[in-house]
């Protein structure tokens, strides 16, 4: 409760939001009179129904912005998982939508599809790295499936990335340093980081082409993830040993009575090293077409080989392995693996527009995103590690995906046609190997192999119609999905190799939309918005199997017959423009059949263990309260803050009743994001930013409730940063983020006190 009200102290008019109304103001589509929350001067590059926010550079410029991701960090009810400075696994969550639903987020770059709907959990994250945060224009967010031109898989909302357009011939360069002081269980250590990007453009004079050229290097050591816990042995002996940690929270939050067991080991830093690269290709004629080519590269090392280990024998030599006792109890050590991840992806896009007509326009886009390389090396054991011995590799091949839309755009007087198709193949084959030697792919031995493929084709239309001061917007979209090549394959008991291929699936959902707006006067707006989604499964959630402690596929990981999700939503909004001040209120119910779950848990070595099942019937309702406040109080002060409300949870489960009338796990009562921003003299401006939730259930079943290593806690994050403008082409700030130190978790830690000095020049 004392950081909750800190919280409502931290950012004046909490009760109100990032963003702002665009209205009339603009920061809606041309022939629009949609409500958005944000930016006013640029239009939201999204088909806005329901809530919809747009960042710029205004909301920017008070962000400590590591990673691209960070830019929409006070954006209103809405979090990244995002666990430290260069994590790859940082999965968006809005309102009810739970931190591993990564398959319900529909993420693009400039349009073109960055989500990895290859699977439905942190290790399915968009492609955030394709973008460095200076290449950056606008952040656009749509909260729900309210707009027939976007998937089933928009069910929690939508996000699209808009990079710079040079308008000119142009530069920049933005060199940034990262720092945060780390201290948990036996771990002390400072890391650092840093990055270098930079960037030109070229716009013709009289002529519609332009490109623009970026890259980044990025550099950063993330603390450690994982804390390994000693397993009792029946065995005895061991060596004797000293260092190990008990958790008064794990103890507390496991169950009364009974105590964890010590924790011997952090995991290794992650040392994360990635480099973008980025051409950007546009055509803006004088006729009114548009085009646009779009390629991305980029590459990321994150490599862990030294995990800190806590036990300490009788000569003060290290010991993370084997046989150990403790005070006349025997324990075995396991799981502090090193291990050597390397990626290489690439983003092609095309997209293009041309006017047939005054009243009639046809759009296309087409891209992919493949995954040229992906490579995880894991040593089987510490002392393996460390003597180069024996380990697995994880490689994936062919993986990727492809996306294609054509859409037409007709207006007939104060009527507007849309209508347009969509196409998508999603496909993946991860096989592992044994080795002789963990750094190494020579001489590697086949050992498991799943695969599969998913396509989905969609046809959807919409009519947008004004009735005096009301606008009517109606919609549908109907979807083919199919799941196909899916299989497993393993060394069987003869030597050779087996393979098991499952039946393909097909099915289809039809997803209805509605929308009106009135605009009761000049300055208030109210507006209902109301869909149907359908969210198919990934082929992880059907055919990516894991291995039993026998070496055979656990078909509890994965389940080839389940279910789409089918979810029921209904969005109310009322804003109105006091001037000065800015509020919109919101409403919204979201009701889903067969919600695709991973029960979850951890073993005592920190290892998660899942298996996907269908939930019978979910539900969730809330309330946000947003609000923009500009020059208010004083010349150049500007409040950005919000606060939502949030009831989300299990209604049946046939499969686990346990679970029925249960908050639904990770999904917070409480979320406050906020953001002040105050020009002190012209050229220094200072940025207070705070972010809030309270502490959620972990699990489905809300037996497990912590604020420690394992559980899902409350968030506490008080943020400052400095900008001063040296010059027109000068800038220098310095930040520092969870100024207070406060310790969350998301079963990870999440990271503790950082700072971030930063230097950019344009021309």
């Amino acid at each position: 409760m004392s950081r909750f009200l800190l919280a409502l102290g931290a950012a004046p008019l909490a009760f109100c939001s990032v963003p702002a109304l665009a209205g009339e103001a603009a920061g809606e589509a041309p022939g629009d009179s949609i409500l958005v929350v944000g930016q006013r001067n640029v239009p939201i590059s999204l088909d806005a129904r329901g809530l919809s926010v747009s960042l710029g550079d205004e909301q920017f410029a008070g962000v400590n912005a590591q990673n691209v991701e960070d830019l929409m960090k006070y954006a209103p009810d809405f979090f990244v998982r995002k666990r430290y400075a260069g994590d790859s696994n940082g999965v968006p969550g809005f309102r009810g939508t739970h931190s591993t639903q990564s398959a319900r987020t529909l993420v693009m770059v400039d349009g073109f599809t960055v989500s990895n709907f290859l699977g439905n959990s942190f290790a399915y994250s968009p492609k955030w790295g394709v973008v460095g945060p200076g290449e950056v224009s606008q952040f656009d967010v749509v909260y729900g499936p309210y707009s027939a031109r976007y998937a089933g898989n928009s069910m929690g909302g939508v996000v699209n990335i808009t990079t710079r357009a040079p308008e000119r011939t142009e530069a920049f360069a933005t060199v940034q340093g990262l720092s945060q002081a780390y201290d948990q269980y036996g771990t002390h250590e400072t890391y650092r980081g840093y990055s270098a990007e930079a960037g030109m453009g070229f716009r013709q004079e009289n002529g519609p082409w332009s490109v623009r050229l970026s890259g980044r290097h990025f550099r950063n050591d993330g603390h450690p993830q994982m804390f390994y816990g000693l397993t009792p042995s029946v065995a005895t002996g061991g060596t004797p040993v000293t260092g190990a940690i008990v958790d008064p929270g794990q103890h507390m939050a496991n169950a009364p009575g009974t105590a964890s067991n010590p924790i011997f080991a952090a995991q290794s830093p992650a040392a994360i090293t990635q480099d973008q690269a980025k051409l950007r290709l546009g055509y803006d004629g004088t006729s009114g077409a548009t085009g646009e080519l779009l390629l991305a590269y980029w590459h990321n090392l994150d490599s862990q080989t030294a995990p800190d280990c806590y036990l300490q024998d009788s000569s003060g030599q290290a010991v993370c392995d084997g046989l150990v006792s403790i005070d006349g109890k025997t324990y075995t050590a396991s799981g502090a693996n090193r291990s050597r991840t390397i990626r290489d992806e690439l983003l092609a896009g095309l997209r293009f527009s041309i006017p047939l007509s005054d009243a009639v326009t046809v759009q296309a886009s087409a891209s992919t995103y493949q995954i040229l390389r992906s490579d995880a090396f894991t040593s089987k054991g510490y002392a393996a590690g460390e003597a180069n011995g024996a380990g697995t590799l994880a490689r994936q091949g062919p993986t990727d995906w492809y996306t294609g839309e054509a859409a037409l755009t007709a207006r007939l007087g104060e009527l507007e046609l849309a209508g347009g198709g969509s196409a998508n193949l999603y496909r993946t084959d991860l096989a592992t190997y044994t080795l002789t030697n963990w750094r190494s792919d020579a001489g590697g031995t086949f050992a498991t192999r799943t695969f599969g493929k998913t396509r989905n084709l969609a046809a959807w239309a919409e009519l947008r119609m004004p009735v005096d001061a009301v606008t009517l917007t109606l919609g549908a979209r109907f979807e083919d999905w199919r799941a196909f090549d899916g299989g497993l394959g393993r060394i069987g008991t003869s030597g050779q190799p087996v393979t098991n291929r499952y039946a393909s699936r097909h099915a289809r959902g039809f997803q209805p939309k509605a929308s009106a707006e009135w605009a009761i006067d000049a300055a208030t707006r109210l507006q209902l918005s109301l869909a149907r989604a359908t969210r198919f499964p990934t082929v992880g959630e059907l055919f990516q199997g894991s291995l039993d402690g026998n070496g055979n596929f656990d078909g509890n990981s994965f389940d080839p017959n389940l279910k789409p999700e089918r979810s029921t939503d209904a969005n109310l909004l009322l804003a109105h423009d006091f001037g000065k001040v800015k509020l919109t209120g919101s409403a919204f119910w979201q009701k889903v059949r067969d919600t695709i779950f991973s029960f979850t848990g951890f073993n005592q070595n920190g290892v998660t263990t899942s298996s996907f099942k269908n939930i019978d019937l979910t539900r969730q309702y809330g309330f946000e309260l947003i609000a923009e406040a500009r020059d208010v109080l004083l010349p150049g002060l500007d409040l950005d803050a919000n606060a939502a409300w949030i009831d989300s949870v299990t209604l049946r489960n046939d499969s686990a009743p346990a679970a029925e009338g249960v908050q639904f796990p990770r999904i917070p009562r409480w979320r406050l994001n906020g953001n002040v921003r105050y020009r002190v003299i012209p050229p220094v401006m200072i940025a207070i930013g705070v972010r809030y939730a309270s502490r959620p259930n972990t699990d489905l079943f809300g037996l497990q409730r912590g604020d420690t290593y394992g559980y899902t806690s409350e968030l506490f994050a008080l943020d400052a940063k400095v900008n001063w403008d040296v010059t027109e082409q000068l800038r220098l700030s310095a930040g520092v983020d969870n100024i207070t130190n406060d310790r969350a978790w998301v079963y990870h830690p999440y990271p503790q006190r950082s700072f971030l000095v930063e230097a950019g020049w344009k021309l």
